[in-house]
């Protein structure tokens, strides 16, 4: 699969796979909500902000109960999952993750996406057995050699057996990648989707890269929207089954970035829920990241010419699988 588009083939590019999102879902686009639970890690990403050498950030650890309440009794009406995410921090699993799963799953009928990182066997099994839905573990890069460059965790085989091992104990999984990381060549990227291809997900992100504060790449020059968009396409061409996020480093690189995303076949959208007092403290690249709430996402969709879905996407991928 090619990563590489010309200019004048682009706007065919996109038409195409906006086509075959609309042949599958309609023009309807899900939408979640996000709760960013920690910003512990004990991972040292050379593209991360969060990462654990990053001494000036001031780290938080949410309380279950009170994003229970913030989830159950306070969400936009237009979210239908919630996605749970963290740094990679077992504590967090533990005593917030965990006693939130059971409690979303005992009083709403929310499907529950969860971004944690790489846990054990034992971890996973554990947030399934909670009520977990979909889990999300990103590879970020197809090369090995580059995924070790970048400093992302571990190594890329035990990733790639981790999506592996969820998949086959329930999990609908979608993983993620990262377009114009420094080191990262044509060649890596197609590597990449030709990677993700193989793997059994349900869907995949991509996101332009923006350099992470206090980071080794910090510096280094965004990544290109338009390839960006392109790989979104091309997901889109090749899995037209998949769930594909619109995030929000796309409107951070360029101002109609987010939009572009849905033309160009993507299908979710977020909606963040974190509590203010401590989003900045979850500065997946920078501190001022751009921050989809409800009004920004909703006129995006409308931009887009979408609508909004009313069935989740875990209450999709169930009707999926009794077709």
């Amino acid at each position: 699969m090619r990563a590489v588009t010309l200019d004048r083939a682009r706007p065919f590019l996109h038409e195409q796979a906006r086509v075959v999102r609309d042949e599958v879902f309609g023009r309807r686009i899900f939408v979640r909500g996000v709760v960013e639970v920690s910003s512990y890690c004990r991972q040292n990403c050379h593209y991360c902000a969060m990462r654990r050498d990053n001494g000036l950030l001031e780290r938080y650890r949410l309380a279950a109960d009170e994003l229970a309440e913030l989830i159950i009794h306070h969400r936009p009406a237009a979210i239908t999952d919630i996605d749970i995410q963290a740094g990679e921090d077992p504590v967090a699993v533990r005593e917030v993750v965990l006693p939130l799963v059971r409690e979303l799953r005992r009083h709403t009928n929310l499907g529950i996406t969860l971004c944690l990182g790489t846990l054990s066997p034992y971890e996973y099994d554990q947030l399934r057995e909670a009520g977990g839905d979909y889990y999300v573990i990103k590879i970020e890069t197809g090369d090995a050699d580059h995924y070790q460059f970048i400093g992302a965790p571990g190594m890329l085989a035990k990733r790639v057996t981790a999506i592996r091992y969820l998949a086959g104990t329930g999990w609908k999984v979608s993983s993620g990648f990262i377009v114009g990381l420094p080191g990262q060549t044509p060649v890596q990227v197609e590597q990449t989707l030709d990677l993700l291809a193989e793997l059994p997900l349900a869907g995949c992100s991509v996101s332009p890269f923006v350099a992470g504060e206090q980071t080794p790449f910090v510096g280094a020059p965004c990544g290109d929207i338009d390839l960006t968009l392109d790989c979104v396409a091309r997901m889109r061409l090749g899995a037209p089954h998949w769930i594909i996020p619109a995030v929000s480093a796309m409107r951070l690189v360029s101002e109609d970035g987010y939009v572009r995303a849905f033309n160009a076949g993507a299908n979710l959208a977020t909606i963040n829920l974190t509590p203010r007092a401590v989003r900045a403290d979850y500065p997946i690249y920078k501190r001022d990241r751009i921050i989809m709430d409800e009004e920004r996402v909703l006129s995006a969709i409308e931009e887009a010419g979408c609508e909004l879905s009313r069935v989740g996407i875990a209450e999709h991928l169930r009707k999926k699988n009794t077709c």
